[in-house]
């Protein structure tokens, strides 16, 4: 039973930091705005840092598998 909930977390894990880097880096290529109102500089590097950490967390789960 533990193996399926640590699919889940990892594929939504994955699939949501997957998703974030692929959004931001549109927009990046774009000369888009990441986030409204905030520096692009700093939101582009937070979008970056927490899609990474997001795909790491994803991976760590399905390891726990």
């Amino acid at each position: 039973m533990e193996n399926v909930t640590a699919v889940f977390a990892g594929t939504a894990f994955a699939l949501f930091g997957a998703a974030l880097l692929i959004w931001t880096g549109a927009r990046t290529l774009h000369r888009a705005p990441v986030a409204h109102g905030v520096s692009p500089v700093a939101s582009t590097a937070l979008a970056t840092l927490f899609g990474a950490i997001f795909l790491v967390v994803g991976f760590w789960c399905f390891s726990r598998v």
